[in-house]
């Protein structure tokens, strides 16, 4: 059996890549990496890395070649070719190689989500569908390193500030997702054609008030319109760009797109996910 993580070299693919090594043989482990520079690290893990680049679907067909069921982690959006176009070259390249089952790291509530981020999943899950290949969607909800730059501002002693109201959110560390989609991956779980994975839904408020007992640190909590936040991000020389992506975000959040109910992930991972308190803690090293 051969397993092939793409996105091996971000921060999921490596957690993949580890935890992977925990219950597989090393000589059943590919990664796709995009260059020789990015490969270097897994190579000195004696990972076999095969260069594939997702804009570039030839290098995806012989970089798949010889493998059995692939972990599909979406690509970033706003790059030269569309994130579209580079996950229809993902899904052909899959088709042509022979490849037996895919798990795809797609977005919450699927064809249910209003989220323009939801929308290259939507599209995604059709084309994976399309190819008649096996298939399970894990449909990662949010990861709480998303919110690095909120939390570790508040616990240097700045306010907590945020717009998505009493929105929630089912936080949980990206580990704990990555670990999830190898289960997935390696047939260690019964399988369903989606899996919701959400930490239990909660409010910034709620993340704020835990940050706290986590951090030992007192700060100011600050609801704020989206003008306000927005000014708020600029003057802490968020780019431009980044701030319209953030305050998308807000507006999900706000209008639920991320508030979901739903036990797949502790299912998934056979135990409870890191209580949030926990969680915080090790997301802030402590």
């Amino acid at each position: 059996m051969k397993y092939l993580v793409t996105g091996a070299t971000g921060e999921l693919g490596a957690y993949a890549i580890s935890y992977l090594q925990k219950i597989v043989p090393l000589n059943e482990i590919v990664a796709l990496a995009r260059t020789e520079e990015k490969a270097m690290k897994l190579r000195q893990q004696e990972v076999e890395v095969r260069i594939g680049d997702f804009d570039n679907y030839p290098s995806l067909v012989e970089a798949f070649k010889g493998i059995d069921r692939l972990l599909f982690i979406s690509s970033q959006p706003g790059g030269a070719v569309t994130r579209e176009q580079q996950h229809q070259h993902v899904v052909e390249a899959a088709k042509q190689a022979g490849i037996s089952f895919i798990a795809y790291t797609s977005f919450p509530k699927g064809t249910d989500s209003n989220s323009p981020l939801a929308q290259d999943h939507i599209i995604t899950e059709k084309l994976i569908r399309q190819s008649e290949i096996s298939h399970s969607f894990l449909r990662n909800n949010w990861y709480i390193e998303n919110e690095a730059d909120t939390l570790n501002a508040a616990v240097a002693g700045l306010p907590f500030s945020y717009s998505a109201g009493q929105g929630k959110v089912g936080w949980a560390l990206k580990r704990e997702f990555a670990e999830a989609a190898v289960n997935v991956l390696t047939d260690k779980v019964k399988y369903q054609e989606v899996f919701e994975l959400s930490g239990a839904p909660i409010t910034y408020e709620e993340l704020a008030l835990a940050l706290k007992v986590a951090s030992q640190k007192e700060f100011k909590v600050i609801l704020m319109d989206d003008h306000e936040y927005q000014q708020v991000l600029i003057a802490n020389n968020v780019p431009e760009e980044a701030v319209g992506f953030i305050l998308m975000i807000q507006n999900d959040i706000r209008t639920g797109q991320l508030d979901v109910t739903s036990d797949d992930f502790e299912q998934v991972l056979g135990k409870p996910l890191t209580p949030l308190i926990d969680a915080l803690k090790e997301f802030l090293g402590k």
